[in-house]
């Protein structure tokens, strides 16, 4: 049975914004669509193999991960919000949207968060190498990554209204546009 709702991959260096364009995209979604922020399910459901101490972060179990995921994306419907993408099965994903930041910008956002230095560091280097841009392009076709400025609440705006009219022409595009798609 196809999928009635897209699956939407927003992915971007921590600090672009991911979990705000999240949220807001649902709220503002013509269809139901959940979102499932996976840094906070691998935490939850002890999707991990421990606490990398010198990397400040979780060592990811990626089949526990995928086999949770792997139904959910299935049915569709789903936003998944992560500071990777290429995990995911290219069969999975309907729109791919990377979240940009200027690097000065991100590293006053991460100082915020409280990052060690070590991992400031890091994630500003994969955000001028442009690290997660290329994760998508070389995991998706060319034709469903986005690749999306996230430096203010205009952009954010913008952003949050280009993917609701993506949504409006996927459902076209797949004969949902005059179903009923009420909560």
């Amino acid at each position: 049975m196809p999928q009635r709702h897209p699956v939407i991959i927003i992915t971007g260096t921590p600090g672009t914004g991911k979990s705000t364009h999240a949220q807001l995209l649902q709220d503002a979604s013509p269809v139901p669509l959940k979102h499932i922020n996976v840094g906070q399910l691998v935490k939850d459901n002890s999707f991990h193999h421990g606490f990398d101490q010198q990397w400040q972060s979780y060592t990811v179990d990626e089949d526990k991960l995928l086999d949770e995921l792997e139904p959910l994306a299935s049915a569709g419907g789903i936003i998944l919000d992560w500071h990777t993408c290429e995990i995911f099965p290219e069969r999975w994903a309907d729109l791919v949207v990377v979240l940009r930041c200027n690097h000065t910008m991100l590293w006053e956002r991460l100082e915020k968060r409280n990052y060690p230095l070590k991992k400031i560091q890091e994630n500003n280097e994969a955000e001028i190498m442009e690290v997660v841009l290329q994760e998508a392009r070389d995991s998706y076709p060319q034709q469903i990554i986005v690749d999306l400025k996230s430096e203010s609440s205009q952009d954010l705006e913008n952003n949050v209204a280009s993917i609701v009219e993506w949504i409006n022409q996927w459902l076209k595009d797949n004969g949902h546009e005059d179903e009923d798609n009420t909560l």
